[in-house]
C-alpha cells in the first residue's frame, strides 16, 4: 500500500494541488475520516448496552441476541482484508464513500427492524459496510499526510480508538434509557443515519480524488512526491490493482467462520444436537483447506488473504494467539456482564454503561502511555497484563456471587481488567508490527486486525453460550442464578487470560 513520504518544502512537490470539486483543507479531511472511524467503533459497543432491551422488546432468544452482537463482527472480520484490497484497486476515496453508504443504510434498516431475524441480517450488512469503510481510514491518513502532520493525524486516530469504547457504552445507555418517543433500543442504530448522511455530503467535497494530491508537512496538500516520476506513480497504481482479491480464500474463510460460530451459538439452545458437532468438525476441516489453499496460492505468486510468510515472522504466531485471547476475553466479559448487570441486578441501561466506563477509559489511557513506563518493566508488561486480567476477572465473579452490587471492589476489579487487557494488547500489537518488513506491513496489519475481530466473535459466542446455558436451567433442581452463571464465566475468563500469561512467560524466557 503506497504512502506519502516527507517532501522538501522548497521543491515542486510542496506545491498545492487541488482536484476539481474537492476541498483539500487538512483539518476537514482528517475530521471526516476520523468521524467515520469513531461512528463504526461506537456501534460495536453501543449495541452491548442495548442487548437486554433488544431481548425484551423483540423476544429474542439467547442465541438470537448473541447473533445480533456477533453478526456485525462476522462479516467485518471476514471481509476486512478484501475491503482493504478493494481500496487499493478502485480507490480509497471511492471505497470510503461506498462503505459509508452501506453502513448508513444498514443502520437505518437495523433501527426499523421488526424481528430478530431482520435485525441479524441487517447487522451482517452493517458489518460489511464497516469492512469496506474502515480500512480506508488509515490508508487515507497514510497517503495524504506527511511529517508532523501525519504524526498529529495518527495521534487523533489513536485518541478515537481510546475513547470510542467508553463513549459507545455511555451513549448507548443514554439513548436506551431516554426511550425517545417510545422507540426503546432503536436510536442506538438510528443515530448513525444523520451522522452518516452528513459525512457522505461533506466527504464528497473534502476527500481528495483517487490518484490526486495529499496533505504534506505542516498540513499542506502534496502534489507529486519528491523524485517520483509520473511513470513510477502509474507503476505503483498498477501494482496495487494487480493485487488479487482471493475470492476462493474469502469463501473458504467465510464458510469456516460460519460453521464455527453458528453451532457454538445455537448448540446450547438446541441441546447440542448432532448437527452442531458435525458443523464444528467441518469448521476445522474447512479451515485446514483454507490454510492449504493460501499456501499454494502464495507459492504460485498469488496474493492470499493471509500470507503464510507473515505467520512465519518471528513472534507473529504468538502475537496472533495473544491478540485473539485479549479480544475474546474483552468481548465475552462485556457481553455476560451486561446481561448480568441489567438482568440480574436490574440496572438501567444508562447505569450499566457508566459502570463499564472506567474499564474502557483505563484501557485507552494505558494503551496510549505504556511506552513511557520504566524500561525495566517493559519485558514483563504482556505476561503481567494477562495475569492481572485473570485475577481481576475472577474477582468480578467473586464479589458479585451473592447477588449483590459489589461495591468499590467491583470497580477496582473493572479497572484491573482495563489495565490488564491494555497491557496484553497494545505492546503485543506494537512489537509484532515492529518486526515486519515494509513490504509485508499491509498483510501483517490485515492479519492482526482480522484475528482481533475473530477473537471478539469467539468471545461472544463461547462465553455467551456458557452464561446463557446456565441461565436457561433456572427452575430446575440445582438451577443457576444470574450471579452463579457469572461466576462460572469468571472462572472461564480467568482461565483464558491465564493462557495468555503463560504464553507471554514462554516468549520472555526465549
Amino acid at each position: 500500500m503506497a504512502t506519502a513520504t516527507p517532501t522538501d518544502p522548497t521543491g515542486p512537490s510542496h506545491l498545492l494541488s487541488k482536484a476539481p470539486g474537492t476541498d483539500n483543507r487538512p483539518g476537514r479531511l482528517l475530521a471526516v475520516v476520523i468521524a467515520a472511524q469513531f461512528m463504526a467503533l461506537l456501534d460495536v459497543f453501543i449495541v452491548n448496552v442495548a442487548a437486554p432491551t433488544i431481548r425484551d422488546e423483540l423476544g429474542a432468544s439467547g442465541a438470537g441476541l448473541q447473533l445480533v452482537i456477533a453478526g456485525y463482527t462476522i462479516t467485518y472480520a471476514v471481509l476486512l482484508i478484501t475491503g482493504a484490497r478493494l481500496g487499493e484497486r478502485v480507490g480509497h476515496r471511492r471505497m470510503y464513500l461506498v462503505g459509508l453508504a452501506v453502513f448508513t443504510v444498514a443502520s437505518l434498516a437495523c433501527g426499523l427492524s421488526q424481528g430478530t431475524g431482520e435485525l441479524i441480517a441487517f447487522r451482517l450488512l452493517q458489518g460489511a459496510g464497516s469492512a469496506l469503510l474502515i480500512p480506508q481510514v488509515l490508508s487515507l491518513i497514510q497517503r495524504n499526510f506527511t511529517g508532523e502532520a501525519r504524526t498529529r493525524a495518527l495521534g487523533a486516530y489513536s485518541a478515537v480508538l481510546a475513547i470510542g469504547a467508553a463513549a459507545g457504552q455511555v451513549l448507548g445507555g443514554i439513548l436506551v434509557s431516554a426511550d425517545l418517543f417510545g422507540t426503546g433500543w432503536r436510536p442506538v442504530f438510528l443515530v448513525n443515519v444523520p451522522v452518516g448522511v452528513a459525512l457522505l455530503v461533506v466527504a464528497g467535497r473534502v476527500l481528495p480524488r483517487d490518484g490526486g494530491g495529499g496533505v504534506g508537512r505542516g498540513g499542506e496538500t502534496v502534489g507529486e512526491r519528491a523524485g517520483e516520476t509520473a511513470g513510477e506513480r502509474a507503476g505503483e497504481a498498477a501494482t496495487a490493482r494487480a493485487r488479487g482479491l482471493d475470492l476462493p480464500g474469502l469463501v473458504l474463510l467465510g464458510a469456516a467462520v460460519s460453521l464455527f460460530t453458528v453451532p457454538l451459538v445455537l448448540g446450547q439452545e438446541k441441546g447440542w444436537p448432532l448437527w452442531s458437532w458435525l458443523c464444528l468438525g467441518a469448521a476445522a476441516v474447512v479451515f485446514a483447506l483454507f490454510c492449504g489453499y493460501e499456501s499454494r496460492l502464495s507459492r504460485g505468486g498469488g496474493a492470499p488473504l493471509i500470507a503464510p510468510r507473515v505467520l512465519r515472522i518471528p513472534g507473529m504466531g504468538l502475537a496472533v494467539f495473544r491478540i485473539a485471547v485479549v479480544m475474546a476475553v474483552n468481548a465475552g466479559f462485556l457481553f455476560v456482564l451486561t446481561l448480568h448487570i441489567q438482568g440480574g441486578l436490574g440496572y438501567s441501561a444508562l447505569r450499566a454503561g457508566l459502570t463499564f466506563a472506567p474499564t474502557a477509559v483505563v484501557f485507552g489511557a494505558v494503551g496510549l502511555t505504556w511506552r513511557r513506563w520504566p524500561a525495566a518493566a517493559q519485558r514483563a508488561l504482556i505476561p503481567g497484563g494477562f495475569a492481572l486480567t485473570a485475577v481481576s476477572a475472577l474477582a468480578v465473579g467473586l464479589v458479585l456471587r451473592d447477588g449483590g452490587e459489589g461495591g468499590p471492589w467491583l470497580y477496582a476489579a473493572f479497572v484491573g481488567i482495563g489495565v490488564g487487557l491494555a497491557l496484553g494488547f497494545s505492546p503485543t500489537l506494537t512489537r509484532a508490527l515492529s518486526t515486519v518488513r515494509p513490504e509485508d506491513a499491509a498483510d501483517a496489519s490485515g492479519l492482526l486486525s482480522t484475528v482481533a475481530q475473530l477473537g471478539q466473535l469467539t468471545g461472544v459466542a463461547a462465553f455467551g453460550a456458557l452464561f446463557l446455558n446456565r441461565l436457561e436451567s433456572q427452575g430446575a433442581p440445582g438451577a443457576y442464578s444470574s450471579a452463579d452463571a457469572l461466576l462460572v464465566c469468571s472462572y472461564a475468563l480467568a482461565g483464558a487470560a491465564a493462557l495468555g500469561a503463560v504464553s507471554g512467560l514462554v516468549r520472555m524466557r526465549r
